[in-house]
């Protein structure tokens, strides 16, 4: 064809770089088709109907307008040079129909002149001439060596029944109202930390919670309520916003879904060892950038469908919504204040608070919002059923992840419009890396059994305090409390009590430990494995003869069948895990022993997946192999 012949020759004239960024942009649509070996190929998977159909989502109406108007132009020129019979007249035969059919003479196959493309829009020359620019830059069209311009051949079909309306080369105003008092970008950092904060904590939480317990998916598909229920609680926030975070985590590769005897599991990935390593802001990158591209409004459900997670999303729109209601807070700034009551005090980001749907005043507010992004993107806004709906929801997932705040904009929410705009994520990257402080080393240990880290606490940090205390609060500060349960299982997992003082010394931002911790650890360990737990189905032993006869009477211990066999032995009629859970928690503190008579060292399950990670794509190097060949 002509105009994949065009197209090739305009995408061969390319540096590597420029179709790098064409590969970059286009990723998602192109994923779905076979690797191109040519460009040719590529031009081929560029202009077929199911990439289009995609990438003509994020087109502003400008674009469009010039897309729709080259396509009629080459629509009628096409049906002027067609050699097969003229357009039937209505309610003629079968074999007219099909000869017409078999003719194609409504697709765009014939090159336009780029002075008919100007003429189409009168005086608005400068604008055209930039929109063309952008289907150029896009892929979307090509020009021709002698001056003219060839586009996809079902362009018409596939855009030509959607009304555009008049030619607007800028958004107009949302309202004549006066422009509100700017937001300082020093509140607007703020809100966006403290989002952030809240945001790589949930995740944090979340991951760690699936790494001991991996999620069990129901057979008809994601999980049930009660496990996320579960993940809700454990990440310290609300189970849509939970269902949001595992669609997030799944799409950034941090976890994935495994088969196993019992079922279909969510469980981490080894990529999200990679990913605690890094800095607190950069851990964010990966998921903002799936949420721009996520096929639905995870935290959104209509009426009468059940809230799913884990699912690969079918809505193809939302990628286009969120870029136009973003392009829309960054350019609009009469409506930046009428979003306030969808956005700013629905829920704290981060917070475990339920989502309210959004009262019919605050979606009425986001009207002229949703007018100006549909500028922006009218094919994924314009005629759209429940779109204030979905707006409204689109804001709030904006909010808790730090993009929005009081109605506009944060840094981060522009770094990640201009990344999605470039199709390079090195603005976001930047934002974030400076967006939070670096993980801390040092805990601030104090005389009530608490350790305080006033700020993000590193890996190893987390992993130390996490095994010998509690964790309590998950504010601006994080505090972990140690009581004998928590000091106990440190124990239980193979730290002596010397080790464990020694552990917590070094990282100890206030000198040495105080003595009532030092105390509790000493008096734990004093304690710890005078009573022996043998994997006999099972036994129980103690050199203290009077603990074992104070062991038989304890009524806390009837149901585990205890009776005595020797002095300083006892038989349980239950297994050792049930036994060493009854008796830990009657308030003893027994180690498990192997049956060569070594203690046994305990130590929490860390599930990972063993699928392989998706490795991303060199579009670098796919560029450079495409113009060699």
């Amino acid at each position: 064809m002509e105009g994949l012949d065009t197209l090739t020759n305009a995408l061969a004239r390319r540096t590597p770089e420029q179709l790098a960024a064409l590969l970059t942009r286009h990723a998602e649509p192109l994923s779905r088709r076979p690797a191109p070996a040519r460009l040719r190929d590529l031009a081929a998977s560029l202009w077929s109907y199911e990439t289009l159909h995609q990438v003509v989502l994020g087109l502003d109406r400008p674009c469009l307008q010039v897309l729709a108007a080259t396509a009629r132009i080459s629509q009628e020129r096409a049906r002027e040079a067609a050699h097969g019979p003229a357009a039937p007249d209505p309610g003629a035969g079968y074999q007219s129909l099909m000869a017409h059919s078999l003719a194609f003479p409504d697709l765009a196959t014939e090159s336009v002149p780029v002075a008919d493309v100007y003429a189409a829009f009168g005086a608005e020359r400068d604008a055209v001439g930039a929109a063309l620019e952008a289907l150029y830059e896009a892929g979307l069209a090509a020009p021709t060596e002698d001056g003219r311009v060839a586009v996809p051949p079902r362009t018409a079909q596939l855009i030509g029944g959607h009304d555009l309306g008049a030619f607007e080369p800028e958004p107009s105003p949302a309202s004549p109202a006066a422009t509100p008092a700017p937001v300082e970008e020093r509140a607007l950092t703020a809100e966006s930390q403290a989002a952030a904060a809240a945001l790589a904590g949930a995740l944090e939480r979340l991951l760690a919670a699936l790494a001991v317990q991996p999620a069990a998916l129901r057979k008809s598909g994601g999980p049930a309520v009660r496990e996320i229920r579960r993940l809700a609680k454990a990440a310290g926030t609300s189970e849509p916003r939970t269902r949001l975070l595992l669609d997030l985590t799944l799409a950034a590769d941090l976890i994935a879904l495994s088969r196993t005897p019992t079922g279909t599991v969510a469980l981490p990935t080894s990529g999200y060892d990679d990913w605690l390593a890094l800095p607190p802001g950069e851990r964010l990158l990966p998921v903002l950038t799936a949420w721009a591209r996520h096929w639905a409004i995870a935290t959104w459900t209509p009426f009468g469908e059940t809230p799913t997670a884990l699912e690969r999303g079918d809505d193809r729109r939302a990628p286009a919504l969120r870029h136009g209601l973003l392009a829309a807070l960054a350019t609009s700034t009469d409506t930046a204040t009428s979003t306030d009551t969808a956005t700013g005090d629905r829920a704290a980001p981060g917070s475990g608070v339920p989502i309210p749907p959004p009262d019919a005043s605050s979606l009425e507010a986001l009207r002229p919002l949703v007018a100006v992004a549909g500028w922006h993107c009218p094919l994924a806004v314009a005629d759209e059923p429940m779109i204030l709906e979905r707006a409204a929801h689109t804001l709030d997932e904006a909010a808790f992840l730090g993009l929005v705040a009081y109605g506009t904009l944060t840094p981060v929410g522009r770094a990640l419009l201009r990344a999605e705009t470039a199709a390079d994520p090195a603005p976001l990257r930047a934002a974030l890396r400076t967006l939070l402080p670096p993980p801390l080393e040092q805990a601030l240990f104090q005389g009530d059994l608490t350790a305080i880290v006033p700020g993000p606490p590193s890996a190893e940090l987390s992993a130390l305090l996490a095994l010998a205390a509690d964790r309590e609060s998950d504010d601006s500060a994080t505090a972990w409390r140690f009581s004998g349960a928590s000091i106990r299982r440190a124990l239980d997992a193979g730290r002596t009590a010397d080790a464990l003082i020694d552990d917590l010394t070094a990282v100890s931002a206030t000198g040495p430990l105080p003595h009532p911790l030092t105390y509790l650890i000493k008096d734990t360990a004093r304690t710890h494995g005078r009573i022996r737990v043998v994997r006999a189905g099972c036994c129980i032993r103690s050199d203290d003869a009077a603990l074992v006869h104070e062991l038989t009477a304890h009524r806390a211990l009837r149901d585990l069948g205890l009776r005595a066999i020797a002095p300083t032995v006892l038989v349980s009629a239950q297994e050792p895990g049930p036994t060493l859970d009854a008796l830990r928690a009657a308030g003893y503190a027994p180690a498990l022993e192997a049956e060569t008579g070594t203690t046994v060292v305990e130590r929490t399950a860390a599930y990972r997946s063993r699928a392989p990670l998706r490795k991303p794509t060199d579009h670098l190097a796919v560029a450079r192999r495409l113009l060699d060949g």
